[in-house]
């Protein structure tokens, strides 16, 4: 039995003519009346009772009716659902990102990607970058925002922007006062930096400045999160240098302030798993559009 025999007697059962049910499918009446015979022959019971006058459902008739109804309808959805896997407008997407990437273009991504794909299941995990390149690895994500990504066989990877640095300062510090300050004035500051091990780059990036300035930061407080260590430096637990990003983290207790000295970039990458889908591939569809309008637009 196919999907056309059961189109046709839906028809049919729906005018209980078969000259009307043949125009409304198109066809003429004598294979119509062709296709119902068969479909009577394989359930092997009739449908129908047809005089000179009229048609009519039989009791089996009408019980064929209603499963019939109710297997065209899943078929339809089924079909529809599938569709829309294929085209990536249905399915998961897992997203990790380390928190100072919050602010920004990625917010600009995740709203364009939300109002163009709702149906599809985001799932969002603050990670560090460690974190997310074994996640990434492991297949237990699809796409991170992070701040290193090495080669990988199983993981691609694109600049996605790249920073300056800025210091944070309590307001009440005596270099909240200046919009601009040297690193050399922060030589003898208590800093509060990520540790080592959850964020080498990071880090060796901040020894490498201050050590080409000719300090080493003196570190009295170690924090993994970005919003953590701005908390930290609004007690007075001491200063910190972080990405340009974390002045979204507003707090009126806090300042940020740029450097007088060039600061070395920090690079945020996009990094996703090599073999990707539909879903994924309408992300980073997106994410390229939301990139290249940032990097055309103007910048104060």
């Amino acid at each position: 039995m196919d999907l056309k025999k059961l189109h046709y007697f839906i028809a049919v059962a729906e005018e209980l003519h078969f000259n009307r049910a043949a125009k409304k499918l198109n066809m003429t009446q004598p294979p119509l009346s062709q296709q119902i015979q068969v479909l009577e022959e394989e359930l092997g019971v009739k449908l129908f009772e047809r005089t000179k006058r009229q048609v009519r459902l039989t009791p089996a008739g009408a019980v064929f009716l209603e499963e019939s109804r109710s297997l065209v309808a899943q078929l339809e959805q089924s079909i529809r659902k599938t569709q829309l896997a294929g085209q990536g407008k249905t399915g998961n997407l897992s997203i990790a990102f380390v928190d100072s990437a919050v602010g920004g273009t990625m917010v600009e991504v995740l709203k364009a990607y939300r109002e163009k794909f709702p149906d599809v299941q985001l799932t969002l995990t603050e990670m560090t970058t460690t974190q997310q390149l074994k996640a990434l690895h492991d297949k237990k994500i699809d796409v991170g925002f992070l701040r290193s990504a090495g080669p990988s066989a199983h993981i691609n990877s694109r600049l996605y922007a790249n920073e300056s640095l800025l210091a944070v300062l309590p307001v009440t510090h005596p270099l909240a006062a200046q919009m601009s300050l040297s690193i050399h004035a922060l030589a003898d500051e208590p800093f509060i930096m990520p540790p080592h091990n959850k964020g080498a780059a990071f880090h060796e990036l901040i020894f490498g400045f201050c050590g080409k300035h000719g300090f080493q930061p003196r570190i009295v407080q170690e924090a993994v999160q970005m919003y953590t260590i701005v908390n930290l430096v609004a007690a007075g637990i001491g200063i910190s240098i972080v990405p340009s990003s974390v002045s979204a983290f507003r707090r009126e207790d806090v300042v940020f302030r740029s450097f007088s000295e060039i600061t070395p970039s920090v690079p945020l990458y996009a990094s996703w798993k090599s073999d990707s889908d539909a879903v994924l591939t309408n992300f980073l569809n997106i994410l390229e559009e939301k990139t290249a309008a940032e990097a055309l637009a103007p910048h104060a």
